[in-house]
Order: structure tokens, then sequence, then C-alpha cells
């Protein structure tokens, strides 16, 4: 340590912050406990894996009661399934339970979606690979490396670029899937959305991929989870209520002719969801004990011992201590994330809602720190290993394979105070130890919140995980009470959102547990899912499609009907793509909203509205809007700055220089400036570029393209257009409602759709080639164009309020050498602090080196446990496609902050 860093830390002894470390310091981070080791060892050499286990009994016991009431029907399905599901548990595991009895496992849901399997099960029989689902699947790469199962091989078939199955297990896939044909959510909504006035200009849109992909894909996630009921309660005391709630309105109406009945027939199906949850968890109990029976090992013998006396407590009883509570909302999540194909479950504010066990726990001297430590890192595993079985466009064009299971830290209490708990340390410290993508941590980010936990989280982003991102808190509080002002949201509630997803704000509540003799108000979700809208537009490929009169010269199709207007303004340019983006948004959420509203008619959340206030009290579920707020489905779109600086690009160089006509500009970029495009070099972003015999005929255009006004450098000749953007999409999304008949807004994230969606996208005026992807997040500069610094970014990016909107996102690469040492974490938290204080809602940090980066795509063997932040999310590099490496690589790298 040189001797400023030990002035530096003898300042911050004085005023008590000693969370800070120097680099020697930074190399002596506890490893994990030798069972968390075996267990990432295990995970590491795993494939994702196709289990039929719980399909096949939900399929069983939903057909034996065909007939019954859905909402029932579907409760006994889903608590047969989980219920018969084998428990698995491996010797070194503290926490146990997953989504399959395989680690890295996932099941189909052919009453979701069965339409894939059953036009394709010749070839599944036969063994011949299927061809793709449709077009977003063909253009997303889904990465070769670690867990997924890209290619058939041997004995395994290869299904949605990422899963692996048995071809015994071949058979069972499409015997569950073939009840369901013409009977899915998917061909359900289908049959009705073909009715709707232009189905065959949405059939354009998906097939061109200008909308990423529909709503059944994924019904649930990008929402926060809400524990209280089972830790107030315990299954047993659900099942209570549900049996009160039957014998109160069975066969009553009261003053509702629409929904009144229904609340007896939610009683009964949640009793009946509770008592399959408290089998599940017995079920494990009795394997436990199984195995400590004939286990030897005195320490695994004990091990299995404390697992039986847990899950035996935890299934019927509320739990009594940390270890009985984490493990509850351990059952919890995994139920929720088994009753649907889902991304986005977030975890919430856990250790708010887990404060009370702990803090009791190390009064009564049950548990050390050590020990909690080591039970948070168990958990960062479970959740590592869950997986979202969907397509190839959801599961690699949009997730990378991650499935943002978001825990959320600090922020405020009901009462407007910092919400950190001594937990969230702990939380932290283990995401330290332990480095796995999941759970990814984001810190809501307050002035009130204690300056020595805000620099152990900066601590913890430096290590180069990508976790924790940073969130502007009061954004957060100032967007819930303006959108869900007209349901009554008050000022407590609004202090209890955090995100759901990646990075989608979600409303929340603080519910009283009554726990050691005290009342403590914890947080959890009061929504369904903030998304299921209109699935990601591509808004640079909108403009494409404006200046091609609704051509796309890449499919050779007409999508949008032609508009024959002369472009001869920049007016008459943003007139027209509004014009078509309003099109789109009616179309597209026309169809969504036939799609979802089947869902909740046909595959209604079971577990979720048994968690989700206020369900329970309204006796509702979900789909009937059972939860305390619902306007919270909303428009996605990507590619924000490739579009800004292309309207940058073309008001410059067209109408104000008048350098080039239009004709001039579009034809260089149907011909991608003189260069070969990314399908033929397979370099997705800027990094290289092959010149072709045409290139001189276009090398001025192409120079001044590139030197054009660019987002992020402080230039309000770019930035005047994001300012317009944001003033335009805020009162447009509000002209369209989702099936809850509730106002949509703007969700402004990537994910990992930039990639696919860049794919289809020919050159734009920014200057950008043809199939390279789009700028990332909706905040970050494009790879390359940011020349004056992070905080020119910061300019940029503040030109609105970031508050009208559910979210932005900003990513920022930097070198380690950056933020070496304390006065480097002491420069990262103060990024964090400046942008924050300018208005800004998200920014993330990758903070590694392209080197390293570089050499991980040539080798990716050799870099298994690499991470890195894409877009809201931590993934492991070799299981992210090579369309994000190349954008991820080239991101501009900032040495100096």
């Amino acid at each position: 340590m040189n001797v400023n860093e030990e002035k530096m830390q003898e300042v911050l002894k004085k005023r008590g912050i000693e969370a800070a470390m120097s680099e020697a310091e930074r190399s002596q981070i506890a490893p994990p406990p030798e069972g968390v080791n075996k267990l990432m060892d295990i995970y590491y050499v795993l494939k994702n894996t196709v289990d039929m286990e719980i399909p096949y009994w939900y399929n069983r016991v939903w057909w034996e009661n065909d007939g019954d009431i859905i909402n029932i029907r579907r409760a006994k399905a889903f608590a047969a399934a989980l219920s018969h599901a084998t428990p698995n548990i491996l010797p070194y595991e503290k926490l146990v339970m997953q989504k399959t009895k395989n680690v890295r496992g996932a099941f189909p849901f052919p009453w979701v979606t069965a339409s894939f399997f059953n036009a394709q099960a010749e070839a599944l029989m036969t063994e011949v690979d299927a061809p793709a689902e449709s077009e977003a699947d063909r253009v997303s790469i889904v990465g070769a490396g670690g867990g997924n199962v890209t290619e058939s091989y041997g004995n395994i078939i290869s299904i949605a670029k990422k899963f692996g199955m048995r071809k015994e297990d071949i058979p069972v896939l499409v015997k569950a899937s073939e009840p369901w044909d013409g009977c899915s959510v998917e061909e359900l909504s289908t049959k009705l959305a073909e009715y709707t006035p232009e189905y065959n200009l949405h059939k354009n849109l998906m097939d061109n991929v200008v909308c990423m992909f529909d709503s059944y894909a994924i019904p649930q996630g990008r929402e926060v989870i809400n524990y209280y009921y089972p830790l107030q309660y315990g299954w047993d005391g659900i099942i209570k209520i549900c049996e009160k709630g039957i014998h109160d309105t069975m066969g009553e109406a009261g003053t509702d002719g629409i929904l009144g009945m229904s609340r007896g027939y939610y009683y009964l199906a949640t009793k009946i969801m509770a008592e399959g949850m408290s089998k599940w968890c017995s079920n494990y109990a009795k394997k436990a004990e199984q195995l400590a029976s004939f286990e030897t090992d005195p320490e695994i013998k004990k091990n299995y011992e404390e697992i039986a006396g847990v899950m035996a407590h935890i299934a019927h009883k509320p739990p009594e201590t940390f270890r009985q509570a984490l493990q509850l909302t351990l059952a919890c999540h995994l139920a929720v994330v088994n009753e649907d194909p889902q991304s986005g479950q977030s975890i919430g504010r856990l250790g708010q809602v887990l404060q009370p066990f702990y803090e009791k726990d190390i009064e009564d001297k049950v548990s050390t720190d050590e020990e909690v430590l080591d039970l948070l890192q168990y958990y960062r595993i479970k959740i590592t290993e869950i997986e979202c079985f969907a397509s190839a466009g959801v599961t690699g064009g949009v997730l990378s394979g991650n499935t943002f299971n978001n825990l959320s830290l600090g922020g405020l209490t009901k009462d407007g105070l910092s919400a950190v708990t001594p937990l969230e340390y702990l939380i932290v410290e283990a995401g330290m130890r332990t480095k796995t993508t999941q759970p990814t941590l984001s810190v809501l980010y307050d002035e009130k919140l204690p300056e020595d936990f805000l620099m152990k989280c900066a601590n913890c982003t430096k290590l180069g995980m990508g976790y924790p991102a940073w969130m502007n808190n009061q954004d957060g509080i100032g967007f819930m009470m303006m959108n869900y002002r007209s349901e009554g949201m008050t000022l407590e509630d609004a202090r209890a959102w955090c995100l759901g997803g990646c990075l989608e704000s979600a409303p929340g509540c603080f519910m009283p547990l009554t726990y050691n003799g005290k009342v403590t108000w914890i947080p959890g979700g009061a929504g369904p899912t903030s998304g299921t809208g209109v699935h990601f537009i591509g808004i640079p490929k909108v403009l494409e499609l404006v200046l091609n009169n609704g051509f796309d010269k890449r499919t050779g199709k007409q999508v949008l009907p032609a508009h024959n207007k002369k472009l001869d303004s920049m007016q008459a340019i943003t007139d027209q793509w509004q014009a078509y983006l309003r099109k789109i948004i009616e179309v597209v959420n026309k169809v969504n909203n036939l799609q979802m509203d089947v869902w909740r008619k046909h595959n209604m959340p079971v577990v979720q509205s048994m968690l989700k206030p206020d369900c329970l009290v309204k006796g509702q579920h979900l789909g009937n809007m059972g939860t305390r707020y619902n306007a919270t489905i909303n428009y996605e779109s990507c590619g924000t700055v490739t579009f800004i600086n292309s309207l940058a690009a073309i008001g410059k160089l067209v109408f104000d220089e008048k350098k080039y006509t239009l004709d001039q500009l579009t034809d260089a970029m149907w011909h991608n400036f003189g260069f070969e495009t990314a399908y033929d070099t397979q370099v997705f972003s800027p990094d290289f570029r092959k010149a072709t015999a045409e290139a001189p005929k276009y090398e001025r255009i192409f120079a001044d393209c590139i030197n054009a006004p660019k987002y992020g450098n402080a230039d309000w000749e770019a930035d005047k257009y994001l300012k317009w953007y944001e003033d335009v999409m805020f009162p447009m999304t509000r002209e369209y409602h989702s099936y809850y008949g509730k106002e949509l807004y703007m969700c402004q994230i990537s994910v990992s759709t930039h990639g696919p969606q860049g794919f289809i996208t020919l050159a734009t005026p920014d200057g950008r080639l043809a199939g390279t992807t789009y700028s990332d997040g909706s905040m970050s500069a494009a790879a390359g164009t940011d020349k004056n610094g992070i905080y020119a970014i910061f300019e940029s990016a503040t030109v609105y309020d970031h508050s009208t909107q559910q979210n932005s996102q900003m990513n920022l690469k930097l070198h380690p050498s950056a933020v070496k040492g304390i006065q480097g974490t002491r420069k990262l938290l103060d990024i964090v602090r400046a942008y924050m204080r300018k208005g800004g809602f998200h920014v993330q940090f990758n903070v590694v080196d392209s080197k390293t980066l570089r050499a991980a795509q040539k080798k990716p063997e050799n870099y298994r446990d690499l991470m890195v932040r894409v877009a809201g999310f931590t993934q492991y590099w070799c299981e992210i496609g090579k369309p994000i490496q190349d954008e991820v690589i080239y991101r501009t790298e900032y040495e100096t902050v």
C-alpha cells in the first residue's frame, strides 16, 4: 500500500469506513467454503438438460381433471407435478431443491406452446436437427461453450440451441406435446389473433424480426416475488387462510357479479397449491433422512440430518431460523419459476426481508456471521442453476442464457430512512467470495445510504463480475408515484419498489412480519409481470424501413405499407418514423393482449397468485388483477443510441450542411459503404472492416457519417435528438392499453436483443455496417464513439427526466488500472454518485481489459469462470454468443476516470 493509500485509509477509518480494500487486501478475500467449490466444479462440467418428469405429471393430472374449473384444474396439475418431482440432494449442499432432478435442468411447457414440438415431431423422432422455430431463432447466436448444447452429438439431441435431450426421452416429449395441439396458449391466441384487422402485418413484423418475440414465450417474470405469506404463516397457515376463504366466499358473489363467484374457486385452488408446496418440501425432508440413514461420513451425515430438519419444519410451519427462512424463500422462488416459462423473476430486497431472522440467530448465538455467509454462498449456486426453457430467439437472442434473478440492496424503508441492513453487507461479501452469475446484485442508490456500505459495493464492482449495478432510488420512487397514482400508490409503497428482471422497475409494498416479539415491515413485489407488452422493437430497423418505403432489402419483403412520401426534411422523416412506430405498437399490442388474455384465462399463475399481495385478501388470482398494482405492462425498445446517432447524421449531412442528398446517403447505406457485411466477415462490431471494390466510391460519405455528431460527447447536435425521442415516446406509449386496461409505458433496455436485431438491420446513417450489433442498453454510447470521457456521457444521458420511464440503461467498461487501490474505489463511487445526482437511472460496469476478453474468445476452455456484464445481467463469457462478445470487447475502455 503506498503512502497516499495509507492516508486515505486513515481518513476513512476515522469516519468509521473500513470497507475499502487495497490491492493487497483484495487478494485476501476469503475463499468460498469447500462445499461451494465442489458444487461449482460440478456445475462447470454439466450440460443444460431437458427433463420430462414435471411435464409428465402435469399432463397426467391435468387431463384426469378434464372439465374442472380451470384454475382449480391448474392447481391440481401443478401441485401434483411438484409433489411427484424426484428430490435430488448432493452431498455438499446446505440448501436444496432445484427446477428438476438435474442440476442444470429445465423442461418444456407444451400447455403454453406446443407447436414447435408438434410441428417437428417427425424430425425429433428421426434424430435429425429440427429447423429454427422462427426467424428470430435463426438469427440468434448462442454461445457454444459452458453448459450450452448447441449441436446434437452421440445420444444427445440439441433443442433450442441450448439444451440437450437423450434420444430415449424424445418420445416422451412428443407424447406430452400432442394433446396440446390446437389448445395451447400459443395456438389458442393465434387463432384469435387472426381476427385482428392487420394480423398479416403482425406476421411480417415477426418474420422480419422488427419485433423480437411474442408475449406467450415468457409470460411471467420481469417482476419481484413476495415471500411474506409463507414467512409469516407457513404452508399450514396459508391452508387455514384458504379454508376460511372457501367458507366465506364459496357460492357468494358479494356485490361483484362478474368476478365475485370466482373468489371461492381461487381459495380452493390456492389451498391445493399450498398442500402441493408442503408435500414438495416434505419429500426433500424424507430424501435427506434416507441419505443420512446410510451415510458413513459423519460430517456429510450431519448435514443430511440438518437438511431433513429444515425441510420437515418448513413443510408445515413458518421458519424460526435464518437457514429455515432462506430455504423457504428458495422453495417459493423455484416453484414460481417452474409454473411458467419465464425470466427475470427477481428476488427483491432479500437482505431486508430476512434481516429479522438473521438478527435473532446472531442474538441467540444460533449462527455466526461466517455460517450465514456460507449459506448465502450456497444460495448463489442454487440461483445460478436456474435455467429457462424457451426458443433460441429467447434464450440466446434475448437472455444470453441468463434468467435475471435480481437481488436488490439498499433503498429506503417505509418511513423514508436508509433500508440497508447488516445482512446486506454479508450478501455483498458472499458475492465477492463466490463468483457466480446469479443472483446479480443491484444497489438502489440513495443519498441516505451509509458510506461504508456504498464503498463495499464499489469494491465488489471492482472485482470484475459485473455486479452490483447501480440504480437511482429517487428516480424509481418518482416513476412509481407517476405510473401507479391512478391505482392509489402511496409514498410508502413507492419506497418498496425494486428491480424486476434485469432492469425493470417494479411496484412493491411493505408487509408487517411479526417475528421475535416485534413487527418488521418487509418489502416485496405487489404487481404482475413488468413486461409482456410489446417486446423489443428495433427502432433503427424502423428508420431503415422509413428510408426504404416500408420495404426490407435484406429479406425482399414489403414489411410495412409503402408511405410513398417525399422525405424532404427532418420533420418528414421523424413524422413518418412515428407513424410507422405507432402502427407497429398498435398491431403488436393487440396480438400480445390476446396472448396474455388467453394465458391468464387458461394458464393463470397459481403459486405467484398465492404470494403476491393482495390476491389472498381479494380472493382473486393474478390474472384477475388480484395484485395491488396492475399498470405494469410495457413497450420495449432496442437500439436507442444507434437510432439517435443516425438522426444526427441525417440532420447534419443532408439537411443542415446539405453535403449529400438523402438518395446519396441511402445508396451508400444499401451498399454497406463499400464494405463486406457482418454476415460475411462474422465480426459483429466495428472492430474489423473489410473493404470491397466499391469502397473508394463511398469513402468520403462513410468518413462523414462516422464523424457526424455522436451521442455521449455532450454535443447538443446529437443529444437534442435523444431529448426529442424521449419527449415523443412518453405520450406515445400511453396511447395504448394492456390486457389489464392500463396504459403502456416505455422500457429502455436491450438485454441481448441488440445482437440479433442488429443482425437483421442494414447499414445505418451513423456509419454502422450491416449486421453489426446495435449500441447496447439505451444510454450507453455506441462503441468507440465517446471521445470526451465518462462525464460527457452523463451530460448527454441526462437531457431528459429519467423518472418518466420505467428505466434506462448505461454500460461502461473500465480497465482494472483505472480503479486500482482505495483511491480507485473512491473514484468509482464518485462516478456513480455524479451520475445519480444528475438524475441518471442506471449505470453498470465491466472492470476487465479487452486483451483478456479477446484471449477468452479464442480459447474459452481456459476461461470457464470468466464473467462479464452484458446488459442488466452478468453471464459466463463462454455461454454468450459471438455477436454480443464482439460488442462487449469493442466497448470504449476507460483507463482513467
